[in-house]
């Protein structure tokens, strides 16, 4: 009995398997299949992953790819048919590699002597950074820029300068280009860092492009075999592009009227500085020099939003233009590259004005009652540039009077007192007859046409209230009723010059641009 009953369980089990042969072959097949992927996947390379998210997303396709074609895809009710998503745009194609650079290898030489190699990569820093270029006349141009300093203070770099004209539709010929040696200014004194201010000048035997057919003026800068001498690298930078008709010749005229008697080129604002400052430092300015004054400021970082709140009343009205010059930034130059700035100011503007100012906004130029700023520039015409003497102040000391009420007055109103040391060289601030002057600094221009003179004591001075600028709580650290002390080892005089004069400029402030900035803090 037992052994029919394990008969038959043995006739049924080979029964299942003759019924389920094609499925066992499948599944066979399935786990064989599996097997040969997890042997493949260990010879991939590392970079080569698949996550359970890559998993889903093939199992969702497939999912979606059966239920589409078994019909039972369905969309919801009442909404609209949609376009076929187009086809995502191709990529654009891979720049070529570039070059790889045969290294060179040490070498052993017949007489045994081991010859090293050396092997260049990458640059230090740029060949020159083109920030302008200005048309200086007829026959001449100023390009201002940046440069390797290691490369001028060690190589001898060269430019060319060649100007292209146009060619009109009358001309069957293209126009032959002009070229000339150009002459290279530093007129930063040795103070560059990795840069140096460089301002080329570019004059050529002939007037170029005064048919007013326009051009364009190209500058070759060869390194000269400087950094490597068995190089002599050469970039072609188009500096100044030249319209048809835009040239206005009559400007460069001897007789031609610049369009402001007085004109100011800042140096770059940087810094948190105080708005209250530059609001008294612009209203006491354009009150002193008038209605044919212009003052362009330089933003490296300093105008923030109060700045450029008190600014603005006198941009309207046509007193300031501010130049935004933060990306200068990416060049490790002097003090925010001002040089470079002053340089820029000076040949953008030279045929604008008949005087041009450079100072800081914490200094106060100043002439005495009797005189007046048109005085004193006319004294002193003959000379193509004036420097003006320091009066330095205490950023720190105040009279007890305005004790309680100073947050309320001017910076010039209330430090009133005079550093008066002697035995100091204190820095000297100038004026320009700028159509004589070639390249600028920040004290004085070296490179100019014509005389200089410092003697000015007794007609024109600056009150500088150095450091007040950035100080961003109320100055007056110390409250004195004296008219001389010594303060931390200075002696001071009592000298309330600007102070007599606050209340004409918050006058003239209110006349001209209302009461806006009655409420400016500090």
């Amino acid at each position: 009995m037992a052994k029919e009953k394990e008969r038959g369980e043995k006739n049924m089990f080979v029964g299942f398997l003759s019924n389920c042969v094609s499925e066992l072959k499948i599944l066979l097949t399935a786990l064989l299949f599996l097997c040969i992927i997890a042997t493949a996947v260990q010879f991939l390379p590392p970079r080569f992953t698949f996550s359970p998210s890559d998993l889903r997303q093939c199992l969702s396709a497939i999912s979606s790819s059966s239920s589409y074609s078994s019909g039972k895809l369905a969309t919801p009710a009442l909404s609209p048919p949609t376009e076929p998503p187009s086809d995502p745009p191709s990529p654009p194609p891979l720049a070529p590699p570039p070059p790889i650079q045969q290294q060179q290898k040490d070498q052993i030489l017949e007489n045994g002597i081991i010859k090293r190699a050396f092997n260049p990569y990458g640059a230090a820093a740029y060949n020159f950074i083109l920030m302008s270029a200005y048309r200086g006349g007829l026959n001449t141009f100023a390009v201002v820029g940046l440069a390797s300093k290691p490369l001028h203070l060690f190589g001898h770099p060269t430019y060319l300068c060649e100007w292209v004209p146009n060619q009109t539709q009358e001309q069957q010929e293209m126009p032959q280009p002009t070229s000339t040696t150009a002459h290279k200014i530093l007129p930063d004194w040795g103070y560059g860092r990795v840069y140096t201010v460089v301002v080329v000048n570019c004059t050529f035997p002939v007037a170029v492009g005064e048919n007013g057919h326009g051009g364009q003026l190209f500058i070759h800068a060869s390194t000269a075999g400087a950094g490597d001498r068995d190089l002599n690298v050469t970039d072609t930078i188009e500096a100044l592009i030249e319209a048809p008709g835009s040239l206005n010749a009559s400007l460069y005229a001897s007789s031609a009227e610049p369009k402001y008697d007085y004109f100011y080129c800042g140096s770059s604002l940087y810094g948190d500085l105080s708005t209250e400052r530059v609001r008294e430092w612009i209203a006491y300015h354009v009150k002193f020099f008038g209605e044919k004054s212009h003052f362009v400021i330089h933003d490296a970082g300093g105008v923030h939003s109060g700045v450029l709140e008190v600014l603005k009343p006198w941009m309207e009205k046509g007193f300031v233009t501010l130049q935004d010059i933060r990306e200068q930034e990416r060049f490790d130059g002097y003090y925010h590259n001002q040089f470079l700035i002053v340089n820029d100011c000076l040949h953008r503007y030279r045929f604008m004005a008949k005087w041009m100012f450079f100072f800081d906004v914490d200094e106060y130029i100043y002439v005495p009652p009797k005189k007046t700023i048109k005085s004193v520039v006319d004294s002193l015409s003959e000379y193509s540039q004036f420097t003006i003497e320091q009066i330095p102040m205490s950023n720190k000391l105040c009279l007890s009077s305005d004790a309680g009420k100073a947050p309320r007055k001017w910076g010039f109103e209330k430090l009133v007192y005079r550093d008066v040391k002697r035995g100091i060289r204190r820095d000297r601030k100038y004026v320009v007859q700028p159509r004589n002057v070639f390249a600028t600094g920040v004290h004085m221009s070296q490179n100019l046409a014509g005389k200089t003179t410092h003697k000015t004591e007794n007609m024109i001075k600056y009150f500088h209230y150095h450091g007040t600028i950035a100080e961003q709580h109320e100055p007056c650290r110390k409250m004195v009723n004296t008219t001389e002390l010594t303060f931390d080892g200075r002696p001071y005089v009592l000298d309330t010059t600007l102070r007599a004069v606050a209340g004409s400029v918050k006058m003239f402030e209110l006349k001209q641009i209302g009461p806006r900035l009655q409420t400016t803090h500090q």
